[in-house]
This record gives structure tokens, C-alpha cells and sequence, in this order.
């Protein structure tokens, strides 16, 4: 499905299969209210999130879609996914730069350390955001007046960058954090914040943008997205501590690896997807759909950044090569290794301390079909949240379609990157 730049509906039946694929984590329980909200004449401008009021899914019932079929036979324009929101991006980045100064000068600096222009990253999961949004949006009834159409559009628009904006604090906040943790020295090319100003400050910084983060959560009045998000907070928690506590037999697991790798990465983008559909109104269905695609996306990035920890450059990665195992981390390409040479359990046992041990685990990975299986199982979930957009209800909106394309396109990204 990836090998071409041609996007073509994934059939049903593809979907059907990909449900039936064992699964590692918990479905999440979705509770949508029927209310439906009353739409305010003003918005209210808390740390750079506009406040705005969604209309519940009552409003929208009967709303329908038409995708087009015709797409296996057409070849659709060649679609760059961060260019298709990057005004938006430049706009969210201005406005995070503003959200993070603090009163005191040393803290501010700390704050936006990875908020500067040129070190913001690839701003990967704002974009993932935008084009959800974007792939989300319902047309008004016929019977609104066009100024409350345009008026509930730009507020809607503005609490989904709202959200936007604060998993990019969240996201940022975590790497801070794991720096101290993992006592790293660099990271997107440059020194890290606690290499660069020490430990107590980068987890003041980390601090201080949750805090920021937890306040413009509060200024959109939903309790719903206000939970979803905390949660994302507790399983960030969570999984670092999974992985610093692992017992032997838990290190040798794939399943706990793949439910340590949803709270440390995919948590955040899935939940957030799902908080997009919510501020839209959407129903119980599409919301699930949206945080299926955030959590497969999740669970495939995270297994290609396991690939390149092995294949990459420090260079080419921000930060250095081989550090996960030499941290004593096992991921999924030395647990597919394990498999085939159940040898290797013993020294992962030993827990990559003497340098020896991890020579000798990496000879046994060039041995295996780790890093091949590794991809697989990754593409595996890149398919499932391919078929999770193309599952959405249909449309022929031009615009709806072209993000839909472009989150799939993102999927395929994902799984060949390099960096």
C-alpha cells in the first residue's frame, strides 16, 4: 500500500483484518455528551488559546460524507502534509514562544530552549493536529446564518490549535524531563537543557511548561478533553516508570514493551486526536477512529525510532546512536532477536552494563530478522491507522479529502524516515 505515491481507498474488508490483528492495549471508553452548547459572540484570549464553544453531535446528525471512488484510478497530486498547514504551524510557533515566558529571566530561557526558531523540531504532532482537524470538519446545517457559520468555524478552528499547542508544552515538557533522566547531552543537534543548564533547571522548565500547558487546558471548559489530557500526563508518568522498573521476565516482553511504548509515546497523539474529534462535536464512532489513528501513528513512530537507534547516525538522529541499549533499554528489535536466539535472553539479563555484552548483542541482531520484523510489525501499524482515516464518514469536501490524503501520507513518512 506504501510503495506508491498513488492514494487509493483501503477496502473494508483490509479494515475488517486489520481489527482482527491481536492488539497489546486497552480500548479506551468514550463518553460523548448529547448537549448541545450555545455559540457566544466574543473569544476569550488565555496564554495564546482562544477560547470558542463547540456544538454537541446532536446538531450534526444526518450530516453525511461522499469520499471518491474513483480514486483508485486517478493519481492525486503529490501532497506535502506540513506544507498544507504551515502557515498555521508559524502561527502556533509564534504563539508558544509567547506562551512560555516567565517572570524570571533564567526560567523563560530554560522554557523556550526548544521553542527558538531553528530548534523547534519537526513539529510533527501539531501537524498530525491541524490536518485531523482539517479531516474532521462538518458542514454547517443549511439553515445557519453564514456570519454564526464563519463564526463557529474560526472558534472551533481556534480550540483545536489550542490543542494543538498544548500537547506540543506536554511533548515538549516529557523530552525535558527523560533528558535528566537518561542524562542525555544532546538533543535535535544541540546540547541538551539539563547538559546545558543542569538537571534542577531543565525539571523546573519541564515543570513550568506543564503548568502552562494545564492552564490553557482549563480555558476550554471541557471537562472531557481536560481528562483525556491529564491521562496522557499519568501515562508519561507511567511508562517511564514501567521502564525503569521492569522486572527480567517484564524486559523480555513484547507485550509490555508495546504497553510502555503507548504511555510514553502514542498516550499523547492519540488522546489528542481524540480531543479534536470531541471539540468538533463528532460522535462516540468517529472520536474512536480519530484516537485509533493517533495510537497506531504513535506505536509505528516509535517502533522506526527503535530501528534507527540501531541503523541511524547521531548526526542524522539529534542525538546519539545506540543509546538505548546502552542505557539498558530493550526494544523491539533485540525482543524479535530474542526469539530467534533465546541465548541473547541472558545477556539482556546482565543489563548492557559491560560493553562486551552489548557487542554481543548486536552480533546476535546482524544475525537476525529483528530489524526487518521490527519494520513490519511497524508498517503493520501504520496500515491500521491508514484504514482508521479511511473508515471516517465520507465527504466531498476538497479540502476534508486532501487532509485525509495527507494523513495517510504521514503514515507511509513515518515508517521510511531516516531521522
Amino acid at each position: 500500500m506504501f510503495g506508491s505515491r498513488v492514494f487509493s481507498r483501503i477496502s473494508r474488508d483490509r479494515l475488517n483484518h486489520c481489527r482482527r490483528l491481536v492488539s497489546c492495549l486497552p480500548d479506551q471508553q468514550l463518553i460523548l455528551s448529547n448537549d448541545f452548547q450555545s455559540l457566544r459572540d466574543s473569544t476569550n484570549k488565555v496564554l495564546g488559546c482562544r477560547e470558542a464553544y463547540s456544538w454537541g453531535s446532536r446538531a450534526f446528525r444526518g450530516v453525511r460524507y461522499q469520499i471518491h471512488h474513483e480514486r483508485s484510478s486517478m493519481v492525486e497530486e503529490q501532497l506535502d502534509p506540513f506544507s498544507l498547514v504551515a502557515d498555521e504551524l508559524s502561527i502556533l510557533a509564534n504563539r508558544l514562544r509567547s506562551m512560555v515566558i516567565a517572570e524570571v529571566p533564567k526560567l523563560a530561557s530554560a522554557a523556550e530552549y526548544f521553542f527558538k526558531m531553528g530548534v523547534e523540531g519537526k513539529r510533527f504532532r501539531p501537524t498530525v493536529l491541524l490536518l485531523m482537524a482539517s479531516a474532521l470538519n462538518m458542514s454547517m446545517p443549511e439553515s445557519a446564518p453564514d456570519s454564526v457559520s464563519d463564526t463557529f468555524t474560526k472558534e472551533l478552528r481556534a480550540r483545536q490549535q489550542c490543542i494543538a499547542e498544548i500537547t506540543e508544552m506536554i511533548h515538549v515538557a516529557s523530552l525535558l524531563h527523560d533528558d535528566v533522566l537518561d542524562d542525555a547531552d544532546t538533543r535535535r543537534g544541540i546540547g541538551s537543557l539539563n547538559f546545558v543548564m543542569g538537571n534542577k533547571l531543565a525539571v523546573l522548565a519541564g515543570d513550568f511548561l506543564l503548568s502552562r500547558a494545564c492552564v490553557a487546558l482549563a480555558s476550554l471548559k471541557n471537562t472531557e478533553v481536560v481528562t483525556l489530557l491529564a491521562t496522557v500526563v499519568e501515562h508519561l508518568v507511567t511508562g517511564e516508570t514501567m521502564q525503569m522498573t521492569s522486572s527480567s521476565e517484564q524486559r523480555s516482553s513484547m507485550e509490555y514493551y508495546l504497553q510502555k511504548t503507548y504511555y510514553k509515546t502514542a498516550s499523547l497523539i492519540s488522546n489528542s486526536c481524540k480531543a479534536v474529534a470531541l471539540l468538533a462535536g463528532q460522535t462516540a464512532e468517529v472520536s474512536v477512529l480519530a484516537y485509533d489513528y493517533g495510537r497506531n501513528l504513535g506505536l509505528a513512530y516509535q517502533l522506526i525510532d527503535d530501528v534507527l537507534d540501531f541503523t541511524g547516525t547521531s548526526a542524522s538522529l539529534g542525538k546519539g546512536s545506540l543509546s538505548d541499549i546502552r542505557h539498558g533499554i530493550v526494544t523491539a528489535p533485540i525482543l524479535f532477536a530474542i526469539e530467534e536466539f533465546p541465548q541473547l535472553r541472558a545477556v539482556v539479563d546482565r543489563g548492557f552494563d559491560d560493553p562486551t555484552d552489548v557487542d554481543l548483542a548486536l552480533d546476535y541482531l546482524g544475525r537476525s530478522r529483528g530489524i526487518q520484523r521490527t519494520r513490519e510489525l511497524a508498517t503493520e501499524h501504520a496500515e491500521r491507522a491508514a484504514a482508521a482515516i479511511d473508515s471516517l464518514p465520507e465527504s466531498d469536501d476538497e479540502d476534508v479529502l486532501k487532509s485525509r490524503r495527507a494523513l495517510v501520507d504521514l503514515t507511509h513518512r513515518v515508517i521510511t524516515r531516516t531521522k
